[in-house]
């Protein structure tokens, strides 16, 4: 083999990793950001008790005991989709008109928080949950509320006793 060769085989072969770096990435999360109600009730509903949780969100859809870890309240929210249908129409000559709109996207938000000892420790979400340009943009309703009450008690200045 020459070397102007050897060379070429070279560069044919250092190419191989650029051209498989231009594959599109699962993980979208540099393009579409987290919904900002949901990125701060991860740190802003921590320390919350059972009690604030209750009276923000409600009670949970289902629990589940993790042993020393706590326990993980699932709240569960669907989002139906509104589809418009128009029925095909056609009258002699006139052209068949019709066809359907899609108004929203559908999907589910389950969000999870994990209670330790009687407090918020974690909150977590799981579903299909995202839009286009927003992650977990449908689980904002599930805490949307708990984060304004979690505001509230933070600057709420403490009762005087008289």
């Amino acid at each position: 083999m020459t070397s102007s060769r050897i060379r070429k085989l070279a560069l044919a072969a250092s190419g191989i990793p650029i051209l498989s770096s231009c594959v599109i990435p699962d993980d979208t999360s540099r393009v579409a950001k987290e919904d900002v109600t949901t990125a701060a009730a991860r740190k802003e509903m921590v320390g919350l008790s059972e009690a604030d949780i209750r009276m923000c969100a409600g009670f949970p859809t289902a629990t589940a005991d993790v042993g020393s870890s706590g326990q993980i309240w699932q709240r569960t929210v669907q989002r139906g989709n509104l589809n418009i249908v128009v029925p095909t129409l056609a009258v002699g000559a006139v052209p068949a008109v019709g066809g359907s709109v899609n108004v929203a996207p559908g999907g589910y938000c389950n969000t999870q928080i994990r209670m330790l000892n009687g407090h918020v420790a974690e909150v977590a979400y799981a579903g299909d949950n995202n839009l286009p340009n927003s992650r977990n943009a449908l689980c904002a309703s599930t805490v949307d509320a708990c984060v304004a009450y979690a505001r509230q008690r933070l600057y709420k200045a403490p009762a005087v006793s008289r």
